[in-house]
């Protein structure tokens, strides 16, 4: 096995996905932090190794990926131990494919990006009305996938639960998903929350980006 390096921030939920699917293949790796906020994803050197200049970013053997969604399947298809994470059906890994996709263009860039970026990059302090009813919407089917499952995907757990939590416990700080119209999801949370390697895997990040986001002292349009 070639060196794993991982570019990160632990504020940034995919990043968080990374790392818990690192943990969860017991795979060892160096951690090397890019501080967006300090626009060190833009640095020349960095660029070199994503052009598209975001995090996360992962080196494995000299080689790079971006994109947490190419990242999380990529590490399971070529270090899993079994086909658990990432179904080697074809039918059951496009499900898989399928949420992971409705993270990266609903859940992560459509509601999350779309709420925190005019808040913490454009001094915005109030959030739109319409926002937080795509939020409801999303809680709404997250719901549905989780009637008669466990997991987001089915009875196992899988790279799309990783790649959900995160950017959902993000969400969580604009909106809780209320535990009697939503107990599948709540429960759901608490399940993978209770994971061994969960917390020292996304480690502060979520509770430093909820600090950074109640700096904003943001409101909800009415």
């Amino acid at each position: 096995m070639g060196k794993i390096i991982l570019y990160g921030f632990d504020i940034s939920p995919p990043s968080r996905a990374v790392k818990l699917t690192l943990a969860a293949l017991q795979l060892p790796y160096e951690y090397v932090i890019v501080n967006t906020f300090k626009k060190e994803q833009n640095s020349p050197e960095y660029l070199k190794k994503n052009p598209q200049h975001t995090v996360p970013t992962l080196e494995d053997d000299g080689r790079y990926i971006s994109d947490s969604h190419a990242i999380l399947a990529y590490l399971a298809k070529k270090y899993g131990k079994d086909s658990s994470l990432y179904p080697s059906d074809v039918f059951q890994s496009a499900i898989v494919d399928q949420r992971l996709h409705y993270d990266s263009s609903t859940l992560f860039t459509s509601i999350w990006f779309g709420i925190t970026k005019p808040l913490v990059l454009a001094g915005k302090t109030q959030i739109e009305k319409a926002k937080i009813a795509e939020l409801v919407e999303a809680y709404d089917l997250l719901e549905t996938f989780l009637a008669s499952n466990n997991y987001i995907t089915g009875p196992d757990l899988t790279i799309a639960d990783f790649s959900i939590i995160t950017t959902i416990s993000a969400l969580m700080i604009l909106l809780v998903p209320d535990s009697s119209k939503y107990p599948k999801l709540n429960a759901w949370l608490k399940r993978i929350q209770e994971l061994p390697y969960y917390q020292e895997a996304t480690g502060s990040g979520a509770d430093e980006l909820e600090t950074v986001l109640k700096s904003t002292n943001f409101t909800i349009e009415s």
